[in-house]
């Protein structure tokens, strides 16, 4: 039995792969290969990179630190999650693996706009479709900028955004958005534009990216989807974690979920959905792991 499987390998999983290794504790890290980190073309605002670094080969980078203190990275999906006495047994295809702890750091998958597969991860890697304005807000400073999304929550995006350019324009995904008096009125004040889609099809026009609506086509510099998220916590959520409605993991200060033994950390949690705080949160519950294990058995050299 290992003292800890840790799913998922973006910034959240190798940094506690990084912190456990070190810690000389057994561990396991089972990953499908999805991080959302490896889409980032180049992050500016990531500490210690001055130029910026490309998302696969910080996740490169952190991959080849935790190797050289033990850690393995295994390509596999795990299915399930079953609290057993004295830990767990996770389920990864045929195999059941087992663990005195799991740490959870699955993270979110982004709710895409209407846009050819392709063409969409090509307008991604140009800036032309970008998905965190905390992220990379600075990079559209006094450019056009366009927001796909409605609601409350497309009008948060597009008011943040307005703190980098003064042109921005909301854009409805379906057919009329869905703004109520305040959302207009906030919106109003802010000098932005809001028009009714549906805002399809989206294709790349030379160097801007093309958002055709029933008023014509629109261009921009670069466009921000905010259709929300999906978060990938059904794993803890089947083993009986609690969640908030949008399926947030609740997690206490320090990063265990509701289930003892079942930690998580990173953008399946609440939180600022950043690098920076997935590795912190992936720090904090990597100590808490190897303390509650040398509370159950000392660790000893």
């Amino acid at each position: 039995m290992d003292d800890c499987i840790i799913i998922g390998a973006g910034p959240a999983g190798l940094t506690a792969a990084i912190y456990l290794a070190r810690f000389h504790l057994s561990i396991r890290l089972f990953d499908c290969g999805s991080s959302r980190a490896a889409l980032i073309p180049c992050t500016h605002n990531h500490a210690g990179y001055p130029e910026g670094v490309e998302g696969t080969e910080l996740l490169r980078l952190m991959l080849e630190q935790a190797e050289k203190y033990g850690a393995t990275r295994e390509h596999a999906e795990v299915t399930a999650i079953v609290p057993v006495e004295g830990g767990f047994e996770v389920h990864v295809g045929t195999r059941i693996a087992k663990a005195r702890t799991v740490l959870l750091a699955t993270g979110v998958v982004n709710n895409r706009p209407e846009m050819d597969p392709a063409e969409h991860d090509t307008a991604l890697q140009r800036g032309l479709l970008r998905y965190c304005p905390i992220c990379d807000g600075y990079e559209v400073t006094d450019k056009r900028v366009g927001v796909i999304g409605t609601g409350d929550h497309g009008m948060r995006e597009a008011i943040f955004l307005r703190g980098f350019t003064a042109d921005v324009t909301l854009i409805a995904p379906g057919a009329a958005h869905d703004l109520d008096d305040a959302c207009r009125a906030k919106l109003a004040e802010a000098g932005i534009t809001h028009v009714d889609g549906p805002s399809a099809p989206i294709h790349i026009a030379g160097d801007k990216l093309a958002v055709s609506t029933p008023s014509g086509t629109l261009e921009f510099d670069s466009v921000y989807p905010a259709l929300g998220s999906v978060i990938r916590s059904k794993l803890a959520v089947a083993a009986g974690a609690s969640a908030s409605d949008d399926g947030c993991l609740e997690v206490d200060a320090h990063q265990r979920t509701t289930i003892p033994g079942l930690f998580a950390a990173g953008d399946v949690v609440k939180g600022l959905d950043q690098i920076s705080h997935a590795m912190g949160e992936a720090g904090v519950a990597a100590t808490t792991i190897r303390n509650l294990l040398a509370e159950q058995r000392p660790i000893r050299r």
